[in-house]
């Protein structure tokens, strides 16, 4: 029997992990922390569980085929609820507007927010990210090793439909003249980590991602992490929790296992690394992995990081689930950030879930090392902004991460989240596959094709143990 040792349980490594024990082989997952997750991970503070990385689900036939792949029925397995308003969004104007997965109340409320040729404008731009997403989902995203010039086959004409060669922040000028309503849709850039003034417009297939549905979680987002892991299991799959792997081996020129800090070795036909490309690129699994991923960081650069708070508080105002209080000069902040400075008015992302415990998120450079007087000016100026909006916010309780502390949880990064920025179009293209130099080892994760984010990094795991069955 074929066995498959697979390094880290983020999302893309428990899905492999869940596919390749479903088809029958024998999976020995390997992850260095004590429970599966990774990005996907919650914080207790008082005695309250919050989700402190991916705060709701999208793109759910991603799932559904995964888990019908191995013969499972991901309805059946998690149990979801749908969220009516996907974000709530406020300027120090005193401006707020929802945003819905209707388009039809999504043009009422754009009308009464900015009048009735943003609502015009926000149609165009809405069957435009559906167009966006449409060509690129199965031409693209699907795909698992692309390439500009695959993609050019398979989408045709409709690719120059989609402005591949676009910014994000320039195309959206194009439909928004109202500056709020193109700083909102441009917020999408920093789901991938990225600043809006240098990201592909083609990230505003975002919009229609969300459109198709977003949900939270029973349990907390943590659940879907537990489900897979535990389905894995019961087919079959060896979970090791604490088992830090130090090396990836190899043997006549092709992978041969891998090797734990402890020193034990255990031997496997296939290795599925998800850990960040940059972990292999900078030797820290050895120099057959390091070699086996040369060349695939060529003119990377990381993406943000972010200083992130979870908390229990007492809250007066109206907050949804999904909460942004935005910058008044979203250039200048994107500048700082771009000079690894936190900004002095920074965009502050909150998510306020029904159960208790909120969790605050701003971003940051990764690399960067704030001091504890930068993190808690930071603090007072997020609670000031969302002050201005009308939520008053009471702290209890709190915990912080920083990009020094995400940097110590996923090594080689800086502390970077989401793999590779996306600087221009061309960075699209340059995200590893899952294929390496070396026979054998393959890749997963959200710094692999297809992207960040829970579904791209599903999605990655999936094309991985596609790899290893078929043995290409």
């Amino acid at each position: 029997m074929t066995r498959i040792a697979i390094i880290g349980s983020g999302i893309g490594g428990l899905v492999a992990a869940l596919l390749l024990a479903a088809a029958g082989r024998e999976v020995v997952l390997c992850e260095a922390a004590i429970a599966p997750g990774g990005k996907l991970r919650q914080m207790v503070v008082d005695g309250v569980a919050i989700d402190a990385g991916p705060t709701v689900f999208t793109m759910r036939p991603v799932f559904e085929a995964i888990f019908a792949q191995a013969r499972l029925n991901f309805n059946h397995e998690v149990s979801l609820a749908p969220l009516d308003c996907l974000a709530r969004h406020y300027w120090e104007d005193g401006a707020r507007l929802d945003l819905f997965s209707d388009t039809a109340r999504n043009v009422a409320a754009v009308a009464a927010f900015a009048g009735a040729a943003a609502a015009r404008g926000y149609e165009e731009f809405a069957a435009r990210s559906q167009k966006i997403f449409q060509t690129l989902d199965t031409s693209f995203m699907q795909i698992p090793q692309p390439g500009l010039g695959g993609l050019m086959r398979r989408a045709g004409p409709g690719l120059l439909g989609i402005s591949p060669f676009a910014s994000l922040w320039g195309e959206l000028g194009k439909y928004f003249k109202d500056a709020r309503l193109r700083q909102l849709f441009a917020r999408y850039a920093t789901y991938c980590g990225s600043s809006p003034f240098t990201a592909p417009a083609t990230l505003m297939l975002i919009a229609h991602a969300e459109q198709l549905g977003v949900w939270r979680i029973e349990g907390g987002m943590i659940r879907l992490a537990e489900v897979i892991a535990t389905r894995a299991a019961a087919l079959g799959a060896e979970f090791r929790y604490g088992a830090k792997v130090t090396e990836i081996l190899s043997r006549n020129g092709r992978v041969s296992g891998v090797r734990l800090a402890g020193g034990e070795e255990i031997a496997a036909d296939a290795v599925i690394s998800n850990a960040d490309v940059a972990a292999l690129d900078d030797g820290l699994f050895g120099a057959a992995a390091k070699s086996a991923v040369a060349g695939m960081m060529k003119g990377a650069q990381r993406s943000l990081s972010a200083l992130t708070w979870a908390a229990t508080a007492t809250i007066t105002g109206e907050l949804a689930h999904h909460n942004v209080f935005f910058s008044q000069d979203y250039f200048a902040e994107f500048v700082t950030l771009g000079q690894g400075s936190l900004s002095e008015d920074p965009s502050v992302y909150v998510c306020a879930p029904e159960g208790g415990g909120v969790f605050l998120l701003v971003n940051a450079a990764a690399g960067s090392t704030p001091n504890e007087e930068e993190v808690e000016k930071c603090l007072k100026q997020s609670l000031r902004k969302m002050r201005n909006c009308g939520v008053e916010m009471e702290i209890r309780s709190i915990a912080r991460t920083g990009p020094q502390e995400f940097s110590a949880m996923f090594p080689a990064t800086g502390g970077a989240l989401y793999g590779r920025a996306l600087e221009g179009w061309r960075d699209s293209f340059s995200r590893p596959g899952a294929r390496t130099k070396l026979p054998g080892l393959y890749l997963a994760g959200g710094s692999v094709h297809p992207g960040a984010g829970l579904p791209m990094a599903a999605i990655s795991g999936r094309i991985a143990a596609q790899c290893v069955l078929t043995g290409k």
